[in-house]
């Protein structure tokens, strides 16, 4: 399917083996050399997105590209059919990168730089997930080669993790005890931005509220009927009056996903699903019980009965200065994206779309300043970072200005800008790899920091002992 790939190794090992050069200036190269296989890659996954644990075709492409780089994959880990563990070398330190892959629904959109979905209705990469998995898997495999011909012990992983879109792989994984021997995690995000520092974010608990009334014709015999809707209604109303009353920095979202049948009959059923954000879990568990507490007085209050089944939660990530220094340091090594004529007529085009973007295009090309907007998210990367010390950073993978979960972040991501984007990404987490493994200094400080910063707290899973949903989104 993909003639690059044994051609990709044979170079990747000429390369990074070499005798001559500096082993950072060599992997450079190795990562250039290999650019074209690994943009295959990630066309192949922008042109097919798959949904949260449907990833079936995403997921086997990366895991095959790294066996043919000499790991070893176990599939399916974790009750997770397309999350893999993939493993090269022995022996301490362990490496882990972290590989994202799944789409989000409803976003289609064709890699032009106005609103032309591809399908109706169909997923699209408004995540730029496509990047992500083949970033990592391009540094791993360029890693892997330079610690064969260094002779160096220690394990370098990559975690396939489905589902991050609301489905939480990670946090399966993190139950199973997959990353209990690691000593360092490694990641990176697409984004409007090359921004290396610290990352941050907000836990998030996402439950699915599911009202019962009583079914009747709804104007001849409405005293007889319980509107289930009217449920969903009136809690809707109570949350937003509890807007007021919580901490400044929560964000609490909704969507009615089943209203009933039909206007003419009240509605017997009714579901609305909800994520409820703030920085500080502990904190967010009573804000989550308010919220609960509302859909029973809700449903008392029209005569209905709810149901709550908890989604996914989601930690914050806990930051580790010690990593993110280097990824930094590394960043600014590599540097950022230079648009060329035909890129920068697409971006001049795409930012009309967007009247309130505010950075200009030259600044895909630097190295951003810390953004304090980039902590208003979640994502299951916070359940790995309070299993070993973690960090991730962002890179340039869409037009400046460019908000994630848009059309327009899918067709950046479907053009040479995207995948620009990611070829900066994985240097810059294949030099901080090498960082890691050749100064045992940094495993040491970086657990150090590790365990200040949990300062006595601890990680439970707030998914309990369910198995993963993996029908989220059928």
């Amino acid at each position: 399917m993909f003639p690059l790939a044994l051609s990709f190794v044979a170079c990747i090992g000429s390369l990074v083996g070499g005798a001559d050069g500096e082993p950072k200036a060599r992997l450079l190269a190795a990562l250039d050399a290999a650019q074209a296989r690994h943009v295959e890659l990630a066309r192949a996954l922008w042109s097919q997105p798959e949904l949260g644990f449907l990833e079936t075709r995403s997921s086997a492409l990366l895991a095959d590209e790294l066996a043919r780089a000499g790991f070893r994959v176990e599939r399916g880990v974790a009750g997770m059919p397309t999350a893999f563990v993939a493993s090269f070398g022995s022996g301490e330190p362990v490496v882990g990168l972290l590989a994202e892959f799944d789409a989000l629904p409803g976003m289609s959109q064709a890699a032009v730089p106005n609103r032309a979905p591809l399908e109706a209705d169909a997923p699209g990469h408004a995540c730029g997930h496509h990047l992500f998995g083949p970033a990592v898997v391009a540094a791993a495999t360029a890693s892997a080669a330079w610690l064969a011909s260094a002779k160096l012990p220690g394990t370098l992983r990559v975690y396939g993790t489905p589902a991050e879109e609301g489905g939480g792989g990670k946090c399966y994984m993190v139950r199973a005890g997959l990353f209990d021997d690691v000593d360092a995690v490694l990641t990176w995000h697409p984004r409007d931005r090359n921004d290396p520092s610290a990352p941050h974010s907000l836990a998030v608990i996402a439950a699915d509220f599911t009202f019962h009334g009583i079914a009747a014709h709804a104007a001849a015999a409405a005293e007889r009927g319980r509107s289930a809707l009217d449920g969903v209604e009136a809690f809707d109303h109570m949350v937003n009056l509890l807007r007021e009353h919580v901490p400044a920095d929560t964000r609490i979202h909704y969507v009615i996903t089943d209203g009933g049948d039909a206007p003419n009959i009240v509605p017997a059923h009714a579901k609305v699903s909800y994520y409820v954000r703030h920085p500080d879990m502990r904190t967010l568990d009573g804000i989550f019980e308010r919220v609960c507490k509302a859909a029973e007085g809700a449903a008392l209050g029209t005569g209905t009965t709810v149901e709550r089944e908890i989604v996914s939660a989601y930690y914050p990530i806990l930051a580790n200065d010690t990593l993110a220094r280097l990824q930094a340091a590394n960043m600014s090594l590599v540097g950022g994206v230079t648009y060329d004529a035909r890129e920068r007529a697409f971006a001049t085009e795409l930012l009309k779309s967007l009247p309130d973007a505010r950075l200009p295009i030259e600044s895909a090309a630097t190295i951003a300043e810390p953004d304090p907007a980039a902590g208003v998210g979640s994502t299951d990367v916070g359940d790995v970072s309070w299993a070993a010390p973690t960090t991730q950073f962002f890179a340039a993978t869409w037009v400046p200005g460019t908000p994630a979960h848009s059309w327009q972040a899918v067709a950046c991501g479907g053009t040479t800008i995207g995948e620009k984007g990611m070829l900066v990404a994985a240097k810059t987490l294949a030099l901080t790899v090498y960082d890691v493994f050749t100064d045992p200094k940094v495993v040491a400080e970086a657990r150090t920091e590790f365990e200040r910063r949990l300062a006595g707290q601890k990680w439970t899973s707030r998914i309990g002992d369910r198995e993963p949903p993996l029908d989220y989104r059928k």
